[in-house]
């Protein structure tokens, strides 16, 4: 019996070591995205995202209604190699991360700085994809908001 307990001790600590190993390549994942936004490095952005990423945002128009707008990926890859250093900011808090397989989401609180700035804060959902070992950013969608921030 008492090596059965031992065995079993085992096998959850083993299982919450993987896990959280995962969890932490989600993050260095996600944390790459930002860390080249910051520096400029549009090739190092788009080594984390997968061949067919899509950008979307959660728009509030004029009129009051909500729109869901899709964004170039392309686009932002080319505005992020034409900022200075240090110019697109965005400062993220990992809420939530889960992991099933080769997928995860992530839940990431936000607030973007443009030029020293505060610009607007929002949530980043990140859905990634395990691809070749390796896990890339499929799909994020965000929202933004210039109140509410604290």
């Amino acid at each position: 019996m008492k090596y059965f307990f031992i065995l079993l001790t085992f096998s959850v600590c083993s299982q919450l070591a993987l896990a959280q190993s995962a969890e932490d390549s989600v993050k260095m994942v996600i944390n790459q995205m930002f860390e080249g936004m910051k520096n400029a490095d549009a090739a190092l952005v788009k080594s984390t995202f997968s061949d067919s990423v899509i950008f979307q945002s959660i728009a509030n128009a004029k009129d009051g209604t909500v729109k869901v707008v899709s964004e170039d990926p392309v686009a932002f890859l080319d505005f992020i190699g034409k900022q200075a250093r240090g110019a697109a900011d965005e400062r993220i808090v990992f809420e939530t991360v889960k992991i099933d397989g080769d997928l995860a989401i992530a839940w990431t609180p936000y607030t973007f700085y443009y030029n020293g700035k505060f610009s607007h804060c929002g949530v980043d959902s990140f859905q990634l994809v395990r691809v070749n070992g390796r896990w890339k950013i499929q799909y994020i969608i965000d929202t933004r908001r210039r109140q509410g921030c604290e």
